[in-house]
């Protein structure tokens, strides 16, 4: 049995939650929930959005599933999600783009995964005024260490899920420090995978080229802010933050949760899309090596997006979070 701390989360999250631990348990999965809390939730019922007790639980499980999170005003840090992989040192951020089966897209052929830098570039919140109101300064930061880790994570799920290229996105013609260490080291460290192709592009041509043809990437690795802005585009590309899962790994915790918001203003109407956080989950279940599992259930997936009498809203369809639920568990015996 696997120990696996639960977060629900707010807004959507304990809705979102229950649809993917009731899909996950009626698939068999052997899970012992470990159920803590985070966010405004915790804020509110415990005057701290990062409770020690939650933090606790992943350091002695190391592993999550984290619903949406929202982070309460004057928390005393910038953002929940941030903290949370700062300190069990989550350095991979992984967004996988795959096109979906009954779900219009721009593109037909998009299958894609975006590797992030996850612990520093210009999201460790170095910033002050130079002159208050007038100046201001927000430095970035890439090491070797960081970018190793990324770079290789990269390079390594490529080899695991045999792929066949890697590309390394930067700025190095003109942030020639930071992203020049980086593209170094990704010239680095693509001489240990001879059989994977290797490329790296400019940021601004990267977004161009993600809009006119993304099929024609696979791995993509890059630092914080870049992955930031490309990961959502490529989640774009496919319909959507609610059709795109999404892991935070290091070299001894992840934590999987679902990228889009708690959209409180649809909180309780039961009209929430779980799938986003069911990829997560899926991700989850792989990185545990429960592959079957995890391809049985992403088939009753696909299966249950050809009615979209039980669809979501957002997706087209006329369904509800409990009735796409009820169908995903039906499909699974199909």
């Amino acid at each position: 049995m696997h120990d696996i701390v639960l977060i629900p989360g707010d807004g959507i999250g304990p809705e979102i939650t229950k649809s993917v631990t009731t899909i996950l348990d009626a698939a068999g999965a052997d899970i012992n929930w470990i159920k803590c809390t985070a966010g405004l939730t915790a804020q509110e019922e415990l005057g701290n959005p990062l409770p020690d007790e939650t933090l606790d639980a992943i350091k002695k499980y190391r592993l999550a599933l984290k619903g949406p999170l929202t982070t309460p005003i004057g928390a005393g840090f910038r953002s929940v999600n941030v903290a949370m992989r700062k300190k069990f040192e989550l350095h991979s951020n992984i967004r996988p783009a795959k096109t979906l089966p009954h779900i219009e897209s721009r593109f037909d052929n998009v299958d894609l995964v975006m590797f992030r830098e996850n612990t520093e570039g210009l999201y460790i919140g170095k910033e002050q005024w130079v002159k208050e109101n007038s100046h201001a300064e927000s430095i970035a930061v890439v090491t070797r260490e960081a970018s190793e880790k990324v770079i290789r994570s990269a390079f390594e799920y490529a080899k695991k899920k045999n792929r066949k290229k890697v590309t390394l996105i930067h700025k190095a013609n003109i942030l020639k420090f930071t992203c020049g260490l980086f593209m170094e080291v990704g010239e680095e460290i693509a001489k240990d995978y001879p059989e994977i192709e290797y490329e790296d592009l400019i940021v601004d041509n990267m977004a161009m080229q993600m809009v006119l043809q993304p099929e024609q990437f696979d791995v993509i690795v890059t630092t914080n802010l870049f992955g930031d802005i490309l990961s959502d585009l490529a989640s774009g590309l496919v319909g959507g933050l609610g059709l795109t899962g999404a892991a935070n790994v290091g070299d001894d915790a992840a934590m999987f949760e679902a990228v889009h918001g708690s959209a409180p203003d649809i909180a309780g109407q039961n009209v929430a899309n779980p799938i986003a956080f069911l990829l997560s989950a899926l991700m989850m279940l792989e990185h545990i090596d429960e592959n079957d599992l995890a391809d049985r259930i992403r088939q009753a997936v696909y299966l249950t997006l050809e009615d979209k009498s039980v669809c979501t809203p957002d997706i087209g369809g006329s369904g509800s979070t409990t009735a796409f639920t009820e169908a995903v568990v039906k499909n699974l015996n199909k």
